[in-house]
């Protein structure tokens, strides 16, 4: 039964991200709402973290598999794709580096603000 109930909670803020997606005129995917949705009830303490902690880590647990109709969905589209594989490869090592360094700097700028204010205290 906490599984199910936890599911829902996720369940649901997702539905909400729809809700906004279909409301907002903005270019962003009904997923990032819910994501920000849960990040915002999280850190709200609207939602305590034990209330999603099992089915969360279980989801993310089986992440590889919910990637699987996306694969088949890109080798259904092999005939369109495959006129500019090279350039779509590209574009993809590139913006993965351009995220990780993103990331990386993102992290070590929190982590310096995080040291600056313990040593403050």
């Amino acid at each position: 039964m906490k599984y199910i109930k936890q599911f829902a909670i996720i369940l649901f803020l997702s539905f909400l991200g729809e809700i906004l997606h279909e409301i907002m005129p903005l270019p962003v995917p009904a997923s990032i709402y819910g994501i920000i949705i849960l990040f915002l009830c999280l850190e709200l303490k609207i939602i305590s973290v034990s209330s999603v902690k099992e089915t969360s880590s279980f989801l993310i647990e089986i992440m590889p598999v919910l990637f699987i109709p996306a694969a088949v969905g890109l080798m259904d589209s092999w005939q369109i794709i495959k006129a500019a594989w090279v350039e779509y490869a590209v574009i993809t090592v590139i913006s993965t580096v351009v995220v990780m360094a993103v990331s990386g700097k993102t992290v070590q700028f929190v982590m310096r603000f995080t040291k600056k204010g313990e040593k403050n205290e």
